[in-house]
């Protein structure tokens, strides 16, 4: 059985927060592997606290010991920085709450630490995220589209709709999500060619990359390499990858 699962948000933050997830290991897990997917989390564990984890350019593995829980929340790419109040220079990189909430931050995970499950740590930190009173900026619906589309879109007429030369999306896109826009479109093609594959014991890779928007399977098999360090095969040879951050 997989330690991982998430949950839906609730319908009132749905549009920025993809999910809640909880990570549960009732014996040791070594080399818990976790793929980039262009997404910030809220982490909280009662070893690392509350932080906030940046986009991933390349597969993290953990050694999990036993007993340990692990419970977050994941915003949709771009979205992150309504909430955390800039835009999160984060990118694989890890900083604790408290240093971007202050001392907010430091009660919430003082207020968590104190909470017996998942549930109730889930809907403390929903609850603290409240919902964002100002409407998505022109980038920030861009970057929705792009996510919409799985990455599987034409940047420049992207970066018209939003008013925008290239280059200046380019830079906002990188300041809202962590990733340029051609980075952030070949992880969410990535994580789909991901999620296509667990749901087959043995996925048609020439299918998996036509249907993600690949130009050949050649392309699929390098930005596996390049995000997880080996191939598409060895990574769903291996029952302890993660297909999401």
């Amino acid at each position: 059985m997989s330690p991982y699962r998430e949950q839906a948000p609730p319908p009132s933050l749905a549009r920025w927060v993809e999910c809640s997830w909880s990570v549960t290991t009732p014996e040791a897990l070594a080399g818990y592997s976790v793929h980039p997917d262009g997404c910030l989390d809220i982490v909280f564990d009662r070893e690392g606290g509350l932080r906030a984890v940046g986009a991933m350019t390349t597969a993290q593995r953990y050694d999990l010991p036993a007993g340990s829980q692990m419970s977050g929340i994941r915003f949709r790419p771009g979205m992150a920085g309504l909430f955390l109040g800039s835009p999160p220079e984060l990118t694989d990189s890890v900083v604790a709450l408290e240093d971007l909430w202050g001392r907010a931050g430091r009660q919430l995970q003082d207020q968590i630490s104190e909470s017996g499950s998942f549930e109730a740590r889930i809907h403390e930190l929903m609850a603290a995220l409240g919902r964002p009173h100002q409407p998505l900026t022109p980038v920030q619906r861009a970057i929705e589209a792009v996510s919409a589309a799985r990455g599987i879109v034409d940047l420049d007429e992207i970066a018209n709709q939003a008013n925008l030369s290239p280059r200046q999306f380019r830079r906002r896109c990188l300041e809202e999500s962590g990733l340029t826009p051609k980075h952030l479109c070949r992880v969410l093609r990535f994580r789909h060619a991901c999620e296509l594959a667990g749901r087959s014991a043995h996925p048609a890779w020439p299918d998996i990359a036509v249907e993600t928007g690949y130009f050949d399977q050649a392309h699929l098999i390098r930005d596996f390499q390049e995000f997880t360090g080996t191939t598409p095969v060895s990574v769903f040879s291996n029952t302890s990858a993660l297909g999401l951050s």
